[in-house]
C-alpha cells in the first residue's frame, strides 16, 4: 500500500507544455480576464508587503572585485516571482529564471524561465514546467485582455514597435478579441528581427493582409488604432525610452504597453486615460525603487506613480484593469477617447495560466511523473 506522505508531481517539457495547451491564446486571454476579477476582489497574494510585488531579483554590478562575478549588462538577472491565486484555481507557484540580453549571440532566448506550481493546501509540488511559452502567452495575453474592453470594437490597423517573441503573443492575442485587425505597421532595430517576424506572420497569421515595414516609431504609431510597444532595451534614462507623442496619436486609440516607454506632455493630459493591470503591483514598485522610479523600472506604470508624487498627475485619474473587468467602472465609453494602458508583469498570471495548462496535462496523461519521495526521512 502506498504511503499516505508519498509526493509525486509531473514534469513538463516544452513540447509537454505545447501538447497540454500553453499555446492557445484564445484560452489564455479568457483565463487572464478571470484572473482580473479574481485580483480586484482580493482572492490572491503575491509577495511584499502589500501582497503585489512583482517579485524578488538578483542584480548584478557594472563592476566587481570578483572576476567570475557576472557583470550588469541589460536584461542581466536571476528572479523569482511567487503568487497565490483563489477562485476555481486555488493554487500557488513560483517562476524562476535568468537573463541576459547577451544569450542572443549563444543562439538562446533572452530569458530561460522555470515554474514550480504547489498544492496551496499542503505546499507540495504539482508540476515543475518549462516556462518561457507559458510567460510569453501569459504577457501577450493581458494587451488581449486590455483591447477587449478598451480599443474600439472595429479597430483593424496594429502599430507594432519590436517585433519579437512578446510582439508576436501579443498581436495573438489582439487579433483573439478584435477580428477586424488586418493590417500590421513594424518598426524593429534589425533586419533579422523583422525578417524573422515576417516569415511568422506569413505562416501563422493569414489574416493580416497589409504588413508595412517602417522605418520610425512615428510611423508606427500614426493612424493606428492599436500600439503596442514590445520592444527591450536598457533602463536608466527615459529620454532613451521608445517614445510617445500625442501628435502622433490617433482619436480612439487604445495603446498597450507591457515594454519600455515614455510619453511626452500631451500624453500626460487628464484628457489620455491611464489604465494599470494592477494598481498594487506599481505601489510596490514605486515603494521598492529609488526615485523617480520610471528610471529604474521603464514601463509606464512606473511613470505614472512619479507623476502622482510629483503632483502631476491626479491618483483618481489613474484607472485599474482588474475594477474595469469587474464591471465596477467603465472600459471604452466612446470612439475618440484615447486610452494607454501599462503592462507590468504578474506572477498571478503565471500561477493561472500554469494551472490551467497542468490541469489539462493531467487530463492528457501529458509528461513524466516524478517522484520526489515515498516517505520523508524528516517529519
Amino acid at each position: 500500500m502506498a504511503s499516505p506522505a508519498k509526493i509525486d508531481f509531473v514534469y513538463l517539457s516544452e513540447s509537454d507544455m505545447i501538447a497540454a495547451g500553453v499555446t492557445d491564446m484564445p484560452t489564455c486571454v479568457d483565463t487572464m480576464e478571470e484572473m482580473f476579477g479574481l485580483l480586484w476582489h482580493g482572492d490572491y497574494r503575491m509577495a511584499g508587503a502589500n501582497n503585489d510585488s512583482h517579485g524578488a531579483m538578483v542584480l548584478f554590478p557594472k563592476e566587481s572585485p570578483f572576476p567570475d562575478m557576472p557583470k550588469a549588462t541589460a536584461d542581466r538577472r536571476f528572479m523569482a516571482m511567487p503568487a497565490y491565486l483563489g477562485g476555481r484555481f486555488r493554487t500557488a507557484g513560483v517562476k524562476w529564471y535568468g537573463s541576459n540580453v547577451e544569450n542572443r549571440e549563444k543562439g538562446l532566448p533572452r530569458s530561460i524561465l522555470m515554474f514550480v506550481l504547489n498544492d496551496a493546501d499542503t505546499g507540495a509540488p504539482l508540476a515543475f514546467m518549462s516556462a518561457n511559452l507559458l510567460s510569453a502567452y501569459r504577457t501577450g495575453a493581458i494587451p488581449g485582455v486590455g483591447a477587449r474592453h478598451l480599443a474600439r470594437r472595429d479597430s483593424k490597423v496594429v502599430g507594432l514597435v519590436g517585433p519579437g517573441v512578446m510582439g508576436k503573443t501579443t498581436l495573438m492575442a489582439l487579433c483573439a478579441v478584435c477580428p477586424d485587425i488586418d493590417t500590421i505597421k513594424i518598426k524593429g532595430r534589425g533586419k533579422s528581427s523583422i525578417d524573422s517576424f515576417l516569415a511568422w506572420l506569413k505562416s501563422d497569421m493569414p489574416q493580416i493582409a497589409n504588413i508595412e515595414v517602417v522605418d520610425t516609431i512615428e510611423a508606427a504609431v500614426r493612424e493606428s488604432d492599436i500600439v503596442t510597444y514590445c520592444n527591450t532595451g536598457l533602463s536608466g534614462d527615459p529620454s532613451t525610452y521608445p517614445l510617445v507623442k500625442r501628435e502622433w496619436v490617433k482619436p480612439g486609440a487604445f495603446l498597450a504597453m507591457p515594454s519600455s516607454c515614455e510619453i511626452d506632455s500631451d500624453m500626460e493630459a487628464p484628457e489620455v486615460r491611464k489604465v494599470v493591470d494592477n494598481t498594487g503591483l506599481y505601489e510596490a514598485w514605486f515603494e521598492e525603487l529609488p526615485k523617480p522610479a520610471h528610471n529604474v523600472v521603464p514601463v509606464i506604470g512606473v511613470k505614472f506613480m512619479d507623476m502622482i508624487a510629483e503632483g502631476r498627475m491626479a491618483k483618481e485619474d489613474l484607472e485599474d484593469l482588474g475594477r474595469i473587468v469587474a464591471g465596477e467602472a467603465p472600459g471604452r465609453t466612446n470612439d475618440e477617447e484615447i486610452i494607454i494602458m501599462s503592462v507590468g508583469g504578474m506572477p498571478v498570471e503565471d500561477v493561472a495560466w500554469g494551472t490551467i495548462v497542468y490541469r489539462n496535462a493531467i487530463e492528457r496523461n501529458i509528461g513524466q511523473s516524478l517522484n520526489l519521495w515515498e516517505t520523508p526521512v524528516l517529519r
